[in-house]
Formats: C-alpha cells, structure tokens, sequence
C-alpha cells in the first residue's frame, strides 16, 4: 500500500528525529498561527481606530452642520430685519414726499390768497382813495 506505515521498521534514532520534527513543525506552526493572529489583530486594532476616527470626523461634522445651520438662520434674519428697515425707509421717503408736496400746494394757496388779498386789498384803497380825490 502507499503511504508511510509508522509500524515499519525504523534506523536507530529515527523515531526521535521523527518525534523532533514533529515537535518542531508544531512549534513552527505555533509559531506562524500567532504571528497570522497578530496580524489580523493589528488589522482589526487599525480598523477599529479608523472606525473610531470616522465616528469622531461625523459627529464633528454633524455639529458644524447644525452650527453652520444655526449661523445661516440668524443671518436670514438679519437680512429679513435689514429688508424691513429699506421697506421702511422707502415709506418714509415717500411719506416725507408725500408731505413735502402738500406743504408745498398750501404754500401756493396761502400765496395765492395772500396775493388776491393784497390785489383786493389796494383795489379797495384805490376806491376810496380815488373817490376822496374827485370830491
């Protein structure tokens, strides 16, 4: 049959080197698994930090997005107060126009009136003036 019988008869010393071999493919396999093992784990220590990094980076970002948020509405604000404020102004503007042009028709009236008084005022004079003169 094929194979290695361990029944067939050995050389002297054979067995122990064969028990030394044995010993030493075992300790070379020892070996090699907790190297293979302190790889892995210094993968899986290396994923691990990443993993950790990556949860501080989100929960950074997540706040400065809440605060870039925050920011953005007080801005909003500030511009919605400063668009009052023109729309405002601009009443203003126009109300003083609007007064401005008032003022100004009542000052035409009063020296419209003023002016025919005065007119009326010195026709009247001239009457009587002009009638003491002829008598």
């Amino acid at each position: 049959s094929s194979g290695i019988n361990a029944e067939w008869p050995l050389r002297p010393g054979q067995r122990e080197m064969q028990e030394t071999n044995k010993k030493n493919i075992q300790m070379l396999c020892s070996e090699l698994n907790t190297l293979l093992l302190d790889k892995m784990n210094d993968r899986v220590e290396q994923a691990y930090l990443n993993q950790k990094k990556l949860k501080h980076q989100t929960n950074q970002l997540q706040f400065n997005a809440m605060e870039l948020q925050k920011q953005s509405e007080q801005w909003l604000k500030l511009l919605d107060n400063f668009n009052q404020a023109l729309k405002e102004l601009g009443d203003v503007v126009n109300w003083s126009k609007s007064i401005e042009s008032d003022m100004t028709r009542v000052s035409h009236t009063l020296a419209y009136a003023h002016k025919g008084y005065a007119e009326s005022s010195s026709v009247l004079e001239g009457d009587t003036g002009s009638g003491s003169t002829t008598t």
